[in-house]
């Protein structure tokens, strides 16, 4: 466990056997929900960076990413830019953001101590043009 998410798997990766067959068993259509990756994470002990590693090496997408950005049918992303930032959201992305991106698990965090959406936080993001990136599973 622990995969850097940020770097390719090789041709030659393989997926634990105990997370294949748990992987098996929540994929629908050839797809993982990104909600589903992390519940699967939780229950199983693995990073989600392990889970999204995973799902690739065995040819599976993600979907329907929790912040809006990917795996959405027909446009790939949902997520619109907010017409209202508030001052704290604000500062709280600003605070966190490197280099024009925020990392999608500052996001998760912001939603939970603001207790607002991911989404909202993904709006946000949108409206002061800051790019979400690393995704927690690897997607991006």
């Amino acid at each position: 466990m622990g995969t850097d998410f940020r770097e390719k798997h090789s041709p030659d990766a393989v997926v634990e056997p105990d997370l294949e067959k748990a992987l098996k068993k929540v994929v629908k259509d050839g797809t993982l929900a990104c909600a589903v990756a992390f519940a699967l994470a939780e229950e199983s002990g693995y990073s989600p960076a392990d889970i999204g590693k995973a799902t690739d090496v065995l040819g599976f997408r993600l979907a329907k990413c929790q912040m809006g950005l990917f795996g959405y049918k027909p446009n790939k992303k949902i997520i619109k830019p907010a017409s209202i930032v508030e001052p704290d959201l604000e500062a709280a992305i600003k605070e966190q953001t490197r280099e024009g991106r925020i990392p999608c698990f500052a996001c998760w965090d912001i939603a939970k101590r603001l207790h607002i959406s991911k989404m909202s936080v993904s709006s946000a993001c949108e409206t002061l043009e800051i790019r979400i990136k690393p995704c927690q599973l690897g997607a991006f």
